[in-house]
């Protein structure tokens, strides 16, 4: 080992989305700074998002897109760097993108120009980077400095900032952060995956498993209230979709959801539209003029009037009929975990940190950003904004 030591005023543990954006503020305000990762590449969860586009920010981003112990704690934050912030600096590095459906801005052309316009923006700012340098060790001395040790060289620092992001995509992520939390003596809030697609029972995979494939809008639900209104997708595990991914921030191991698949149209409306068409269809047929056909015969499955004309449709069959339409109750087994979890909920507790410079309150010098802190937003480009704003505070802070 290289046991000579480089000074300075920072160190970020982490060249992600919010380690680079930190970095290059504090460079750009005078401050020497030096970014270790373990990756061969920077921004690799940058490079694979959005199906390699990224879904980089949000038209429309307010807190309660966020889940956190300390709901007030985001607001400083996205307040001061705003999506709008984040799009003029992709459009001074002309980058073409695109809004999709809920206000969800994508690279026209690759992730790529993302990471390479960050990059850039810390090589303007002086950033030093180091790719491939595992952490080993992160000590304290007397005098507050920070000394972080590599295989390759020791750096010592006035201030550590950690933005190693959490635990989705395991061969993308890593434990650092935490460790690092621990070691000080900072809380962490349990962690799981967040945006994650659910799996099913035996019993339910084997009863939904003809439905696999198949992708429709609906209004899903949580035991806590949350709901949201997406594309749901069943697959050969289970359920997924954007539907899925919004409401398991939401899902505690145990609970059902509920599914409304037809959100637009009530029950009742629909079998009036279909009756005054064509009233001697049977049920199935007639939910399948609504309804993906092979949803509409699950939906039907076991009831007395299934075959029959719509006009004989039997009283507790259009009550049953109701409840499978419109709350079709599930208990998922568990979920994906982390290897497809597109975030990590929970992290480093929001109390034990400033809201507006992300540093420690009881340790000075000490800051946690970006993914391995205790938010978690919403599908949509909200955790890389959250990246971008906790990143840029933390940045303009030290």
């Amino acid at each position: 080992m290289n046991t000579s030591q480089q000074h300075y005023d920072a160190i970020i543990i982490g060249a992600g989305a919010s380690g680079l954006m930190c970095a290059a503020q504090a460079g750009y305000r005078g401050k020497k700074v030096r970014v270790l990762d373990s990756a061969p590449k920077a921004g690799q969860k940058i490079l694979i998002s959005g199906g390699g586009r990224s879904n980089f920010t949000n038209r429309q981003v307010d807190p309660s897109h966020y889940l956190c112990s300390n709901p007030h704690f985001v607001k400083s934050a996205l307040a001061r760097y705003q999506p709008q912030d984040f799009i003029e600096l992709v459009e001074r590095h002309g980058i073409d993108y695109e809004e999709r459906d809920h206000g969800q801005l994508f690279c026209t052309g690759s992730a790529k120009q993302l990471v390479e316009m960050l990059l850039t923006e810390c090589d303007w700012a002086g950033v030093e980077l180091s790719l491939e340098a595992e952490v080993c060790a992160v000590e304290r001395s007397a005098d507050g400095r920070f000394l972080v040790k590599t295989p390759q060289q020791n750096f010592s620092a006035n201030a550590l900032v950690v933005a190693s992001g959490g635990l989705s995509i395991p061969k993308l992520s890593s434990a650092i952060g935490y460790r690092v939390a621990e070691q000080f003596g900072l809380r962490i809030t349990p962690t799981s995956a967040g945006l994650v697609p659910f799996t099913l029972h035996v019993e339910d995979k084997q009863r939904l498993s003809p439905l696999s494939g198949l992708s429709l809008p609906v209004e899903i639900h949580a035991a806590c209230g949350a709901a949201f209104k997406r594309d749901l997708l069943f697959t050969h595990r289970g359920l997924s979709g954007p539907a899925v991914l919004q409401i398991s921030n939401y899902w505690q191991p145990g609970e059902p959801i509920w599914i409304d698949f037809s959100p637009e149209q009530p029950l009742a409306e629909l079998l009036e539209q279909q009756t005054l068409l064509r009233p001697n269809q049977a049920l199935k047929n007639a939910l399948g003029q609504a309804l993906p056909k092979r949803l509409a015969e699950r939906i039907c499955e076991g009831l007395a009037s299934a075959e029959q004309p719509l006009s004989q449709l039997l009283k507790q069959d259009r009550s049953e009929l109701q409840q499978r339409l419109h709350r079709f109750q599930i208990k998922p087994n568990a979920t994906e975990g982390y290897r497809t979890a597109e975030v990590t909920r929970g992290g480093i507790d929001s109390d034990e940190l400033s809201s507006k410079t992300f540093e420690a309150k009881r340790l000075p010098g000490l800051y946690f950003i970006g993914e391995v802190v205790d938010v978690t937003g919403w599908l949509g480009g909200y955790n890389f904004q959250w990246a971008w704003a906790s990143g840029h505070a933390c940045g303009a802070a030290l």
